[in-house]
């Protein structure tokens, strides 16, 4: 007798007729938690049994689809076409355990039968009359009605939870679920994923992170979250599906099920103004692709422009007798200056020398301090002006929504129906972005000095955070510092830089020497006398 292939090696009776089991689930999730195999096929061998067959394999299958979806279903009927000679009794649990549909399971009959296997089970008679026919026929279409059935009452029911603002999904990366004893299964935060998932989204918000690809390199710098590639990297894909899901901001939508988007039961990681933020500059398609070259070796690598064609600078080892040395230079053909090497020394010192020169004045920072302060209390003292502000455009847009489904009812032509629709969920997100604002329209006093003590240390001396070594800070700083991308002169170094508008304002070289006159007056005391003398000459001449 062969060696079973999914059952180990046992002694058996001996018997004019030998059989084969055949058990499935429809998941893993059964096949680890729970004993559906383990049942079934204790009920087929004691069937066995009772019929004096000989068990000689068991076969087993933890998802659903066709035969060619099913290994265990392939490796048994592999099996019996090897030993066609002694046919086999194929005992199954149940019709409903064979295949899902009445297609499927013909299917499966047939393949069964062509291999040389005889289906048998406890459960019910197979037949070769049409009186068995009939009866296999509709218990396979009961048992695909039953199966279709709890699909659309558990669909109706999920649908219904997510209505009401609950999610009933796969828990997204940095949340899990929580047994809540109001809400039942409800989202909550997963940290440290939560944390690190925020970041990412404030900072290609706020444009920390200037593209797609930095936020996947984020991502992938941190060893908490959880990698997809075998080289420890994310796919992109995974990147995207971050930065567009709802959920995060605290709303759902599932637009296949013509579920429009809500606020959800849960806690949101973000604000749904950063979320629209995110979305926004992804509809401006503000993509880059991923570099692996840009490095703390060479972090000026694209934002340092050539001083001939105005093009950002590449980088490169250049491999000496002895060892490497780091160059920057211009990959452009046609210009001057084409693959014509600068030390990185000469690159980095002279930027770290302008970099230095950027720190402004106590006395100017102080000031400008003061203006930022009376402009929070002067914000404070008009939040209530623009809460009532909002209130009213809150009122406009549930009437225009109003008047809109009005229009609908009235209307049979699907073009403006689908305009209408159309203009609706744009003034329901318009309305859920009014509410959020609502709700955090004051901030809590006293917040100033927590709000821009952070901002404060980065005007008052950006060095300081050059100075970490941080790539990801490197180019927050470049951004931030610079409107422009800095030109260098391969003979007199960097030009004039164009400065943000904060370090416009702050930066020494652009503050304006002011003096007091002198209480003497502007002019040289000689020419003043000469000219004190002509006046009165002048008032004498008058008086005459």
């Amino acid at each position: 007798m062969p060696k079973p292939q999914t059952a180990p090696t046992q002694t058996f009776p001996e018997t004019d007729q030998l059989a084969v089991i055949y058990c499935r689930v429809s998941s893993i999730k059964q096949t680890t938690q729970g004993s559906g195999l383990t049942s079934q096929e204790a009920r087929c061998r004691e069937y066995a049994k009772y019929k004096g067959y000989g068990v000689v394999a068991v076969f087993t299958d933890d998802m659903s689809g066709g035969s060619s979806a099913r290994p265990g279903m392939l490796e048994m009927l592999s099996f019996l076409r090897k030993h066609r000679r002694a046919p086999h009794v194929v005992i199954i649990d149940d019709i409903s355990r064979l295949a899902r549909g009445l297609e499927a399971h013909l299917q499966l009959r047939a393949d069964i039968s062509g291999a040389g296997g005889r289906l048998e089970s406890p459960s019910i008679e197979f037949g070769e009359d049409s009186d068995s026919i009939l009866v296999e026929n509709l218990l396979a279409s009961v048992a695909q009605h039953q199966r279709e059935k709890n699909g659309e009452q558990t669909r109706n029911r999920m649908r219904a939870r997510i209505m009401s603002g609950y999610w009933c999904f796969k828990a997204p990366y940095g949340y899990r679920y929580e047994r809540k004893s109001v809400h039942g299964n409800l989202l909550v935060r997963d940290e440290p994923l939560a944390t690190i998932i925020q970041d990412a989204l404030e900072g290609y918000a706020c444009g920390r992170f200037a593209s797609q690809a930095e936020v996947k390199r984020f991502f992938e710098d941190q060893p908490a979250f959880p990698k997809c590639l075998p080289n420890g990297e994310i796919r992109q894909q995974r990147v995207t599906d971050i930065l567009t899901r709802a959920t995060y901001a605290g709303y759902i939508e599932v637009p296949e099920w013509d579920i429009s988007l809500r606020k959800g039961q849960h806690e949101g990681l973000v604000s749904f103004a950063t979320w629209k933020k995110v979305q926004e500059k992804l509809d401006g398609k503000t993509k880059a692709p991923f570099r692996k070259d840009i490095a703390e070796d060479f972090p000026l690598r694209g934002f340092v422009a050539c001083g001939d064609c105005g093009k950002p600078m590449t980088s490169c080892w250049s491999k000496g007798s002895t060892k490497s040395y780091p160059y920057y230079l211009c990959d452009t053909k046609g210009c001057g200056s084409y693959r014509k090497s600068i030390r990185r020394a000469d690159i980095e010192e002279g930027f770290e020398s302008l970099l230095r020169n950027m720190t402004p004045s106590r006395n100017l920072l102080s000031v400008a301090r003061k203006m930022f302060a009376d402009l929070w209390d002067d914000r404070l003292a008009r939040a209530e002006a623009d809460e009532q502000d909002l209130k009213k455009r809150l009122g406009e847009i549930e009437r225009q929504s109003d008047a809109l489904l009005a229009r609908i009812v009235e209307t049979e032509s699907v073009p403006v129906i689908t305009a209408y629709e159309k203009k609706i969920g744009a003034l329901s997100e318009e309305k859920l972005l009014v509410s959020e604002k609502l709700e955090n329209l004051t901030p809590p006093s006293g917040t100033f000095e927590n709000l821009f003590e952070l901002a404060w240390r980065f005007l008052s001396n950006p060095w300081k955070i050059w100075e970490s070594e941080v790539l990801q800070l490197r180019r927050l700083v470049l951004r931030l510092t610079f409107a422009q991308h800095l030109v260098y002169d391969r003979k007199t170094g960097y030009r004039t830089p164009d400065l943000s508008l904060p370090f416009k304002l702050l930066s020494p070289s652009q503050t304006p020497v002011c003096e007091m006159v002198r209480v003497k007056g502007l002019e040289p005391p000689r020419q003043r006398r000469q000219n004190l003398k002509l006046a009165i000459i002048l008032h004498n001449q008058c008086i005459t």
